[in-house]
């Protein structure tokens, strides 16, 4: 298998495994507060992560790539995790994973000011027609209805793009799991103080839906999926696989369907399937 196709087989494993994090998310923040929940996913992977780069004895990042790493922690690892989760208390999943259509349009712009791509013409027309779908039904269904929730999605779409490219460009140099295991690494200390401080009083009311949730944010969304999604940027460049993202709402209202019985309304699989179509598109002019 070729580098290029390799990247993209790697990006769809990742983005298959990040279809399940805003629903998991949605039945954690039922019983858990969203700033523990997002500060006790990232200690618990973080905690793993060291464990990995001791295990394989991974030779610490350089001084340049520090602000690098940072950045990646401050998107990833608490930025989208903290943004949606509070989201998330404000809209449903349905309606939060529509916005995650708008994150390879975002994840293209950073690529290109971050990680030196440079797309054709043509492959911006069909990343921002994907976009404008996604746009569009949030404000067919009303903002008015929750500006704070949509908003917060928002800003966890830009800080997220944000942290895939500046991830996706270190991986070329570090590899793609030892970057985001340094990431954890270097937001432990804050993240583990966090959990302590806003640990719940008793756990007795906790759900066993709740625990899932924040097992499969932690080891899933946290940790194995970026092991898979920063290879195939990597591999596959990041404006180019990066609009597998656009598969994303589709398998994840699949699951808001299935496992949390949300409302998905003819209208959200129109335009899910309207923003899967242009990632075919986007792909053919992506380099």
């Amino acid at each position: 298998m070729d580098k290029t196709a390799s990247g993209w087989l790697n990006g769809f494993i990742g983005v298959l495994i990040f279809s399940g994090s805003l629903p998991a998310t949605h039945v954690a923040v039922a019983d858990f507060d969203p700033t523990f929940l997002t500060s006790a996913r990232a200690a618990i992977a973080g905690l793993l992560g060291i464990a990995m780069l001791l295990v394989f004895r991974q030779k610490r990042p350089e001084r340049g790539d520090l602000a690098s790493l940072v950045v990646v922690a401050l998107g990833v690892v608490v930025g989208f995790p903290l943004l949606t989760a509070l989201a998330l208390k404000h809209v449903t999943t349905a309606h939060s994973i529509i916005f995650v259509g708008l994150l390879p349009l975002a994840t293209a712009i950073f690529g290109v000011l971050r990680g030196g791509d440079r797309p054709r013409p043509a492959f911006w027309l069909f990343s921002c027609i994907g976009s404008a779908l996604v746009a569009g039904f949030a404000l067919s269904q009303g903002v008015t209805a929750s500006p704070v929730g949509d908003g917060l999605m928002l800003g966890a779409i830009i800080v997220c793009g944000l942290g895939y490219a500046e991830g996706a460009a270190l991986s070329r140099r570090l590899g793609g799991w030892q970057v985001i295991c340094w990431a954890l690494a270097l937001s432990l200390p804050v993240m583990l103080a966090l959990t302590f401080a806003t640990l719940p009083s008793s756990f007795a009311g906790v759900g066993s839906g709740a625990w899932i949730g924040l097992g499969y944010v932690s080891l899933f969304s946290m940790l194995i999926g970026f092991i898979f999604w920063y290879r195939g940027l990597a591999q596959g460049g990041i404006a180019a696989v990066g609009q597998l993202q656009l598969l994303q709402p589709f398998f994840g209202l699949a699951l808001a369907a299935s496992l949390l019985h949300e409302k998905v309304s003819p209208m959200m699989v129109v335009v899910t399937l309207g923003v899967v179509a242009c990632v075919f598109g986007a792909k053919k002019f992506a380099r």
